[in-house]
């Protein structure tokens, strides 16, 4: 099984091509150019590297949010486009999910934290559960987008009643590393550099097992989960209210 897989939810742009449980190529950059520069360049570049034959390509795997609003769109275009050309399915994954696959087979409490502006972050709580001769990523708290101060609440009370560290990763951590030194009472780490940024690699792990049940979609029926509204409809909401207490 080929899969092409792709992020670009956050600040890294990610492309990686995985053949069974090989991974032949990944190409992560995190620098001051938009994704809509970045992500087809560096397809193509792998296509040419690794001699890669599109035909070949069972299912193209993507971060499906939440994150950037504009990231998630140039992600799914992206996604769409290519399956849809190749005919092949598109299998969507939790941003925050294939982030936490970064630190495959810790004990600790898995907390990635993208930031989400206006005091909140885009996460979430897993753990690693061993089954048989491997590692299965378990949802102890589902994706959420909170205020920063509520997560570490929940992630007290969490470290806690399991008796686990936390390990945190993501680009909110730099962010809020302040606060959550402040507030964290659990036993707590930050991820390393190689580990704390989504890898479109782990997101191409994650979808061999969701091709292998038939966990997929088309790319007509593909489409990102923000878990909130962007800006601008916020904006917008907020003006019709204004409005319509004048009357």
């Amino acid at each position: 099984m080929k899969i092409i897989a792709i992020d670009s939810s956050g600040l890294t742009a990610s492309v990686a091509v995985i053949e069974d449980d090989n991974l032949i190529a990944e190409y992560n950059v995190q620098y001051k150019k938009t994704h809509s520069q970045t992500l087809l360049p560096m397809l193509d570049e792998i296509k040419g590297m690794i001699d890669l034959d599109l035909a070949t390509v069972d299912a193209i795997a993507i971060a499906k949010g939440p994150g950037s609003f504009t990231g998630l769109r140039i992600g799914s275009a992206t996604a769409k486009g290519l399956a849809g050309a190749l005919d092949i399915p598109i299998v969507e994954i939790s941003t925050l999910e294939g982030l936490a696959c970064n630190l495959y087979g810790t004990d600790a409490l898995v907390v990635p934290m993208m930031d989400a502006r206006r005091s909140q972050v885009y996460t979430a709580v897993y753990e690693f559960i061993q089954q048989d001769d491997k590692y299965i990523l378990s949802s102890v708290m589902e994706d959420s987008a909170m205020a920063v101060e509520d997560l570490l609440v929940k992630v007290n009370e969490l470290g806690a009643s399991l008796k686990k560290k936390i390990i945190f990763l993501g680009d909110g951590v730099p962010v809020y590393e302040d606060k959550i030194r402040e507030l964290t009472d659990a036993v707590y780490t930050f991820a390393p550099a190689h580990m704390n940024r989504q890898r479109a690699a782990a997101f191409g792990y994650l979808a061999i097992d969701k091709v292998n049940s038939g966990d997929v979609v088309s790319a007509f029926d593909h489409a990102p989960e923000y878990l909130r509204l962007s800006q601008a409809e916020r904006e917008r909401n907020e003006g019709i209210k204004n409005k319509g207490s004048n009357y």
